[in-house]
């Protein structure tokens, strides 16, 4: 069956940096377009960041400069690279995969990622 699992949260100070991963199984991963996405307390989940079969990215103005995505098909796994950490990023992160072509869409847990000194 189709898993995503996130890896990599937990507790950084402010400044710092934090590796997610999100390993895939269950589905032809190199046709995905893999996503991060992250939700606050009281907030709407919100995307983060995209990447798409092809390589091509984007990102939400508020971590452009700060966070990368990438992937590894060979591992079916997406990454989200996050540096210079603010405490408005405290949220709990989710990986996704869309493909559009067919509107196949799977959800990972999630993973906590808080910013605090």
């Amino acid at each position: 069956q189709v898993q995503l699992v996130e890896s990599g949260g937990g507790l950084e100070q402010p400044g710092g940096s934090l590796r997610l991963s999100c390993a895939a199984s269950g589905f032809t991963f190199s046709r995905y377009a893999m996503g991060w996405y992250r939700q606050a307390p009281g907030k709407q989940r919100e995307l983060v960041a995209t990447i798409f079969s092809g390589g091509n990215t984007n990102y939400a103005d508020s971590v452009k400069g700060r966070f990368t995505i990438s992937r590894d098909n060979a591992k079916n796994t997406v990454y989200l690279q996050m540096n210079s950490l603010k405490p408005e990023d405290t949220a709990v992160y989710y990986c996704n995969a869309l493909r559009v072509a067919t509107g196949a869409d799977y959800w990972g847990q999630g993973t906590q990622v808080t910013v605090s000194s």
